[in-house]
């Protein structure tokens, strides 16, 4: 057996290298170019400009109390709810947008499902209630 067959792609890789090696010898032929010694300009530094202040629009305000209201509406009714312990409130989902409040989960019974829309109703600032409960056995 011929040593090429022995170890196939072994003159290749021989080939490979040799192009390395002379690629490589090649590198060092130009000398490294001279540092030049050209001056450098100073940097000067602009005066700091101060930003202007603007006072921030009277309409973003009411929107974020809006939203602040909404919640404390929507923890109010979930509450209310919790308090009354004929309806498992840990099932109940209480959404609140300027004063429509919307239920959504789960009730036992009918008995209950409407008892939560009505407890909410009952709530101070509630305008509407869309009960979207469910009716879950063992829920």
């Amino acid at each position: 057996m011929a040593p090429s067959e022995r170890f196939p792609g072994r003159g290749f890789s021989s080939l490979l290298a040799g192009v390395l090696v002379l690629g490589l010898a090649a590198c060092g032929d130009k000398p490294a170019p001279e540092p030049t010694s050209t001056p450098i300009p100073p940097v000067t530094q602009a005066e700091p400009k101060q930003p202007e202040m603007k006072m921030a629009e009277p309409q973003q305000a009411p929107a974020v109390a809006a939203v602040n209201t909404d919640a404390e509406l929507a923890a109010k009714v979930k509450d209310a709810i919790g308090a009354e312990g004929s309806v498992n409130v840990h099932r109940i989902d209480v959404n609140a947008e300027n004063g429509a409040v919307t239920l959504y989960g789960t009730a036992e019974t009918a008995d209950q499902r409407a008892r939560a829309a009505q407890i909410a109703a009952g709530v101070a600032g509630v305008k509407s209630v869309q009960n979207k409960l469910a009716i879950v056995a063992g829920s």
